[in-house]
């Protein structure tokens, strides 16, 4: 009896376990569907963007790559000596690579002067444990003022931001412009929310509207709204004047970060 008695409570149950199955089943596949309509929602985004022609077009890119050519073969020598002095400071590959979101949401690898030690991110994590202003401080802006993994002559290099003069290398392989939003990391590319589709209508640039509106004393939030009004509002006669700011803000009262 006592047997039987089992057999037919897992008889009766047995049905509310399927539909308890089923009920979860159900909801598994839902959350895949909303995720594979979120994805492919994201990539007809990404096609859609691509399938534009970057701020500017033509007539922006063939000023790009005059102007950017001609800047290599100029401060050729210069640059060499930059790689020299990196080189025998940091002990490592003077050019550093970075990922970073370009046109149409696709990411390259942006070019600079190595600035910081080799045992960077350790560092980072240390002192960021010594001090929590710090930290806050990246959180809400990514950079750093006083940042300990930056080599002495690293901050001779962004001072005057000559670390990024490998990027005229970006420029000329279509991946930058000289004038730009500032390129930034997938990451980062969430906290533009609405105005996202703004930036990646642009090639980022070596210079921009952000960096000579205040540069690292601009909050976040402004600088997105510069990278935003750029691309809305961009003309040939803008880059030329935001050329002609950028001189001026390198070597005033701003940090360079």
């Amino acid at each position: 009896m006592p047997m039987e008695a089992s057999s037919h409570d897992l008889l009766a149950a047995a049905p509310a376990q399927q539909a308890t199955a089923q009920g979860a089943g159900r909801g598994l596949f839902a959350g895949l569907g909303e995720r594979a309509q979120t994805e492919r929602t994201q990539i007809e985004r990404t096609q859609a963007e691509r399938g534009r022609s970057p701020t500017g077009g033509l007539l922006k890119r063939t000023v790009d790559l005059c102007l950017a050519s001609t800047a290599i073969v100029a401060l050729s020598p210069f640059l060499a000596l930059c790689a020299l002095g990196v080189a025998a400071t940091s002990g490592a590959s003077p050019i550093y690579r970075h990922r970073r979101v370009g046109f149409g949401g696709e990411t390259f690898d942006c070019l600079k002067f190595r600035t910081m030690t080799g045992d960077g991110e350790s560092a980072l994590r240390a002192y960021f444990d010594a001090n929590p202003d710090a930290r806050a401080e990246w959180e809400a802006t990514r950079k750093l003022r006083d940042d300990p993994r930056v080599t002495r002559f690293g901050r001779i290099l962004r001072k005057t931001s000559v670390d990024e003069l490998p990027q005229l290398f970006n420029v000329v392989r279509g991946e930058m412009s000289l004038v730009g939003p500032r390129p930034v990391v997938e990451q980062e590319l969430a906290r533009y929310g609405a105005r996202r589709a703004a930036y990646v209508r642009c090639r980022p640039g070596l210079t921009g509207l952000w960096q000579t509106s205040g540069r690292s004393r601009a909050s976040y939030a402004k600088r997105v709204a510069c990278d935003a009004c750029y691309a809305r509002n961009w003309r040939l006669a803008l880059d030329v004047l935001i050329i002609m700011r950028t001189l001026p803000a390198l070597f005033g009262s701003d940090d360079a970060c």
